[in-house]
């Protein structure tokens, strides 16, 4: 599928041998996709056209870490034949022939890259009205299904409803920017955070609950507007550092010129990749509960967040220390003798456990 605001990123086959700088012919005969690192397909499996996220494949054709496409259903989300036909629990064919030319279906398809789509919003409504017994199907468009926001408009356009009223709800937001309500719930405390950050950095003597107070958050938003002000002042405090390490791998011919960009997990973690081009590991991963190990994918280093370390064959931690000096960290990647399997020392919000 394509994910929520990523329709703009969607890749044919042709576009995609451009990129490769090799013709169509010799990209369908050698199959470069078929490597194991390269990104996955966002078309279905069967699908007659095959499309990828160009994002995606760009940080893989640089040598950069692939980033991670949105895990999460949302409304807008695209569909093809295959998944709305799977969504609705009927054949393609069946899909083809009754369901898409359906008028509750029918004018909210869209072409990409000539494949037919449909947001899955849509489809869930229908499969609801029809599971309920209604013969037209849904009564109403389900909010924000109708409008596919580009993920990369998504902060301005509720940057800018904050700018109109600080106050603002994740009702308006959902309405007026047409999200659903879970990608209302990841943006606006995000963004109160950062506001709160900006005004922190400005004037250092206030109190974070000070700083929300001056920006005219209600006091009921208050507290998850300042929770998110303190991941992004952390994730502001170790980029420079990550930087450096990144910048210092670069000088040992470890690693391709990059700017390293700090991720957010799941519980506000905090975590970055740097890719390797020179080493035996595809990539370092530096997290702040566990820090810094190497990563045994260079298309997902981070990988998916399960609340333990990750352990395993290629995985290994560096060093005891959160921020070792990028010196210490460089010689433990090229010998292979130190390091350990598992973190030594898990740090905690409250200070550090000692594994």
């Amino acid at each position: 599928m394509i994910r929520a605001g990523r329709r703009k990123y969607a890749q044919n086959s042709e576009e995609l041998a451009a990129a490769m700088g090799v013709t169509i012919g010799t990209f369908r005969n050698k199959q470069p996709y078929a490597d194991e690192d390269f990104p996955p397909l966002i078309s279905s499996d069967g699908a007659r056209v095959k499309l990828w996220d160009s994002e995606q494949t760009a940080a893989y054709l640089a040598g950069r870490p692939v980033p991670e496409l949105p895990q999460e259903d949302d409304e807008q989300d695209l569909l093809d034949r295959n998944e709305a036909a799977a969504e609705l629990g009927v054949s393609p064919k069946t899909w083809d022939k009754n369901y898409k030319t359906h008028p509750q279906i029918a004018p909210h398809l869209v072409t990409v890259k000539g494949v037919e789509h449909c947001p899955r919003g849509i489809v869930q409504a229908f499969r609801t009205g029809k599971d309920a017994g209604a013969d037209a199907g849904p009564k109403g468009r389900p909010k924000g299904s109708g409008d596919m926001v580009p993920r990369d408009e998504i902060a301005a356009r509720v940057g800018d409803l904050l700018d109109e009223d600080p106050a603002v709800t994740l009702a308006t937001v959902q309405e007026r920017v047409g999200l659903s309500y879970a990608a209302a719930a990841r943006a606006l405390p995000r963004l109160r955070g950062e506001r709160i950050a900006d005004l922190l950095q400005i004037e250092p003597d206030l109190t974070p609950e000070e700083a929300a107070t001056r920006l005219g958050y209600p006091t009921s938003v208050q507290r998850t507007a300042v929770a998110s002000a303190a991941t992004e002042l952390r994730a502001r405090q170790v980029q420079p550092y990550l930087q450096r390490v990144a910048d210092v791998l670069v000088g040992a011919g470890l690693a391709a010129a990059q700017d390293v960009q700090v991720q957010r997990l799941e519980g506000d973690v905090l975590a970055a990749a740097v890719a390797l081009s020179g080493s035996g590991a595809p990539a370092l991963v530096w997290d702040e509960r566990y820090g810094w190990r190497t990563a045994v994918s260079k298309r997902h280093p981070i990988g998916k967040e399960t609340g333990t370390p990750p352990e395993g064959d290629g995985i290994r931690y560096l060093s005891e220390h959160q921020q070792p000096e990028p010196a210490e960290l460089l010689a433990a990647l090229t010998d292979g003798r130190r390091g350990t399997r598992h973190p030594k020392t898990v740090h905690l919000a409250g200070g550090t456990l000692q594994g």
